[in-house]
């Protein structure tokens, strides 16, 4: 039900896109979502979300007029150790079990520069919504050599509280703040190539 809303949203949003815009899928295998946030000063450990799948109409003439819907599993969380996977991913923090999807709904784009660029949008994550604004700049856009389909890859940066989500747990320990770093490529479908193209182009 709350895929089938996820797409409803974006369905909604891109009637609005002009016939400028392409249509892109998100590669979720060369598309990753990290995050860091401070342990009890010490350190930042890393976290990182794999499996994104989403859509993106993106209008390289007027930024504007572009959209993004982005569907992130929690439960891909990796942070190095299954045990502390298991106790970040139950009850204490995300809750998996209850919310087992993230989701980001742009609500507009801004072109900053020629290449830089800010989203603002919609994040959900543990049945909560907050706006969040992501910094971003465009890697590329252009044919993939090995698949050979029209690709567009992006790298993104944003701050959020993880208390606004109502995840408040362990204050002492665990920062409030944290940072998030979005490495992202779509195409027009899924991609074709395979490991063995990838490891043959190394030769």
């Amino acid at each position: 039900m709350k895929l089938n809303l996820f797409a409803g949203i974006f369905l909604l949003l891109s009637s609005t896109v002009q016939a400028g815009s392409e249509s892109f899928d998100i590669d979720p295998i060369h598309t990753r979502i990290a995050f860091t946030v401070s342990h009890a000063g010490f350190s930042n450990p890393i976290g990182t979300f794999s499996g994104t799948t989403g859509q993106l109409q993106f209008d390289e003439k007027d930024w504007s007029q572009s959209r993004i819907s982005v569907s992130i599993p929690v439960g891909s969380l990796n942070l190095g150790d299954a045990n502390w996977q298991k106790k970040i991913l139950d009850g204490t923090f995300f809750d998996a079990g209850k919310f087992p999807v993230a989701t980001f709904v742009s609500s507009s784009i801004e072109k900053l520069s020629d290449n830089k660029g800010l989203a603002h949008g919609t994040l959900q994550i543990h049945g909560t919504s907050q706006e969040v604004d992501i910094t971003f700049s465009l890697n590329a856009l252009k044919r993939h050599p090995l698949s050979f389909k029209r690709t567009i890859g992006f790298s993104g940066t944003a701050t959020l509280s993880r208390k606004a989500f109502g995840m408040n747990a362990w204050s002492n320990l665990i920062g409030d703040e944290i940072k998030i770093i979005i490495e992202l490529e779509a195409t027009h479908g899924k991609p074709e190539y395979s490991q063995e193209q990838e490891n043959g182009d190394k030769k």
